[in-house]
C-alpha cells in the first residue's frame, strides 16, 4: 500500500492481505540497495498467521519516493512517520543489514513503540572499507558484483538450493540493478555512507527496552558474527531480554536460510510482551 511519510509517498508490502490496524503489526526493513521484496516468504506467512505487515521500502527505493536520506536517525524518524501513516501504535520491528540500525535507532528512540526488536546480519560499527566505497561512488556496477559475491556462503553456489530454479547470485544481483536504476544517482553509496558513519549504535542499544533477538549467519562475510558481540552485550546490560540465533548461513540469510530464518522471526515475535514494556 502507498502512505504519505513526511509529505512524501512511501511503499510498504503487506503480505498479501489487507492492512488490519486492529492486529499486531509487524515492521521489516531491508538493507543497502534492496527493497521490500528480499523479505517475501517471512512477510507472506506473518500476514497470514495473525499479523499485520508492513515491509517498507526506504526513501528513493523502488517504490517509494526520494530523495534517499543519508543518516541513520533520519531513517528511523521516517520510520516513526510511517507508523504514524499506517495508524500504528506499537509493532515488532525487524531489520536485516542497514535495516538493522534502522531498527536499532527507532528501538532505542522509540522504545514505547516496539514490541520486539530482531536485527539480522548486523554489527556495530558497521564499517565500509574505502575501497567498497570508492566503487559505490565511481563503478557502482563493480560494487554491486563484490556486495553480491560476499553476501552469500557456499551455500548458495549448490545447484538448486536453497529450491529447485533458484541462483540467488543472480536474483539478488539484478534486484540490486533494479534498484539502482530506479532510484536516485549514486544510491549505494548513500547507503553504505549511512552505515559507515552511524555512531550511536551503543548508545540506542542502552535505551531498548523490549526483548531483541539477533539473527546471524555463521558464514557471513560481510557482517560476521563477532561484529555482533559488542551489541548483544549492550543490549544484555540495558536489562531487556536479549538471545542470539545463529544460521549456517551468510549475509543473505533470507534466501539462504528462508524458512530457518522465518522460524527464528515468527518464533520470536509471538511471544508475550516483555513485562517492562
Amino acid at each position: 500500500m502507498i502512505l504519505t511519510v513526511q509529505g512524501k509517498a512511501a511503499y510498504a508490502y503487506t503480505g498479501g492481505k489487507p492492512f488490519d490496524r486492529s492486529l499486531p503489526t509487524a515492521v521489516f526493513i531491508h538493507g543497502a540497495e534492496h527493497d521490500h521484496s528480499v523479505w517475501a516468504l517471512q512477510t507472506r506467512y506473518f500476514a497470514h498467521h495473525g499479523f499485520s505487515v508492513l515491509a517498507v521500502d526506504l526513501p528513493g527505493h523502488c517504490r517509494s519516493a526520494g530523495p534517499a536520506l543519508h543518516t541513520i536517525d533520519a531513517l528511523a524518524d521516517w520510520l516513526a512517520a510511517l507508523l504514524d501513516a499506517a495508524g500504528v501504535a506499537r509493532a515488532f520491528v525487524a531489520g536485516h543489514s542497514m535495516g538493522s540500525l534502522i531498527a536499532l535507532d527507532f528501538a532505542g528512540r522509540f522504545p514505547q513503540r516496539t514490541t520486539h526488536l530482531a536485527l539480522l546480519a548486523t554489527a556495530l560499527p558497521m564499517a565500509v572499507s574505502d575501497t567498497l566505497l570508492e566503487a559505490a561512488l565511481h563503478r557502482e556496477p563493480e560494487a554491486i558484483d563484490m556486495v553480491n559475491q560476499w553476501s552469500h556462503s557456499t551455500l548458495a553456489a549448490k545447484p538448486s538450493c536453497p529450491g529447485p530454479g533458484f541462483w540467488l547470485h543472480g536474483m539478488n544481483q539484478r534486484l540490486m540493478e533494479r534498484v539502482s536504476a530506479k532510484g536516485e544517482t549514486h544510491l549505494f553509496h548513500t547507503d553504505f555512507t549511512a552505515c559507515n558513519s552511524y555512531a550511536d549504535g551503543l548508545v540506542r542499544a542502552a535505551q531498548v527496552r523490549c526483548a531483541t533477538r539477533l539473527v546471524i549467519g555463521r558464514r557471513d562475510a560481510m557482517t560476521p558474527p563477532r561484529a555482533a558481540r559488542a551489541l548483544a552485550d549492550a543490549l544484555a546490560q540495558a536489562g531487556a531480554p536479549v538471545d542470539t540465533v545463529t544460521l549456517e548461513a551468510g549475509h543473505a540469510l533470507m534466501t539462504e536460510q528462508p524458512d530457518a530464518t522465518l522460524d527464528a522471526l515468527f518464533s520470536f515475535a509471538s511471544r508475550p510482551v516483555h513485562a517492562a514494556d
